[in-house]
């Protein structure tokens, strides 16, 4: 069997991020490997069960590293990103069908998904740390490193209006429109700047809290982006229908117009609950 081990992310939301394992035997005397079996595998995920409700399904293969736990989130994202090659191992599956739980598509039950497959050995050393004489567009800010190879970048208020949010949707007579902050952000970096070190990143509202904790940057990058609208990339490029960068891959997780608010704490509500739970309270010692 080609799959070993799947894990649907909790932090992400479960059906936003679905991490996988597989084996990949096809052609393996070609001098560099590329992903083949894993990307048979993958569409057999997204047509299993539940599973089908994936959103981001990442994939590496077993042969290049048999010890790596699936549930060791960071040392996944690091098998996938060093050898990532983000000119061909990138596939959109776009205008499709989507869990009736994720509101980052275009309306209920509309939206997009994709694979990242990765195989072979290393073919970048992963940076830990902002490179030297970085520098960003203006509006853009307080790069932060979530993880090795991860950086996120506060961006400006997603600002596109209701005729270009219309324009998200596929239509017969033009092309999906980009909201002009991530068309800025990307035509003006290359992908030789200092930046491109990191083969993710992620734009977001607030980098210090997506920076804060692993649980953090799952929630915000996985569940508030849709994969064919909000994934781009420096040196980005269309051949033959498939779409790939030169560069880092750039994920918009910023709120967008369309999402559900977010869910914010009352604390006089709080202080109600814990009132009740405190000793001498009627819900004391059931809460």
């Amino acid at each position: 069997h080609g799959i070993h081990a799947v894990h649907a992310v909790d932090a992400a939301g479960v059906h936003p991020l679905l991490l996988a394992i597989g084996s990949e035997r096809y052609v393996p005397y070609q001098p560099r490997r590329r992903p083949q079996e894993l990307l048979t595998s993958a569409h057999a995920l997204f047509g299993q069960g539940q599973l089908s409700l994936a959103k981001y399904l990442l994939i590496v293969a077993k042969e290049d590293n048999p010890g790596l736990d699936i549930h060791d989130i960071p040392a996944f994202f690091r098998q996938l990103l060093e050898r990532i090659d983000p000119r061909s191992d990138v596939h959109f599956q776009t205008s499709t069908t989507i869990d009736t739980l994720d509101y980052s598509g275009s309306g209920l039950n509309a939206g997009s998904k994709v694979v990242l497959a990765a195989v072979g050995s290393p073919v970048r050393k992963l940076p830990t740390e902002l490179p030297a004489g970085l520098s960003l567009p203006d509006g853009f800010r307080d790069p932060r490193v979530v993880m090795p190879g991860v950086m996120a970048v506060g961006a400006p208020a997603f600002a596109m209006g209701p005729a270009g949010i219309a324009a998200l949707i596929p239509r017969l007579e033009g092309a999906l429109e980009i909201e002009p902050a991530v068309r800025a952000f990307c035509s003006a970096l290359k992908p030789t700047d200092p930046v491109a070190a990191f083969p993710l990143i992620v734009l977001v509202d607030d980098s210090d809290f997506t920076a804060r904790s692993l649980n953090n940057f799952l929630w915000v990058t996985f569940t508030r982006s849709n994969p064919a609208a909000d994934l781009h990339g420096l040196g980005a490029f269309t051949w033959q229908k498939h779409w790939g960068c030169e560069g880092s891959l750039v994920i918009d997780a910023r709120i967008k117009p369309h999402h559900a608010p977010p869910l914010v704490e009352d604390p006089a509500i709080t202080k109600r609950v814990d009132a009740l739970a405190a000793p001498g309270g009627p819900l004391h010692g059931i809460i």
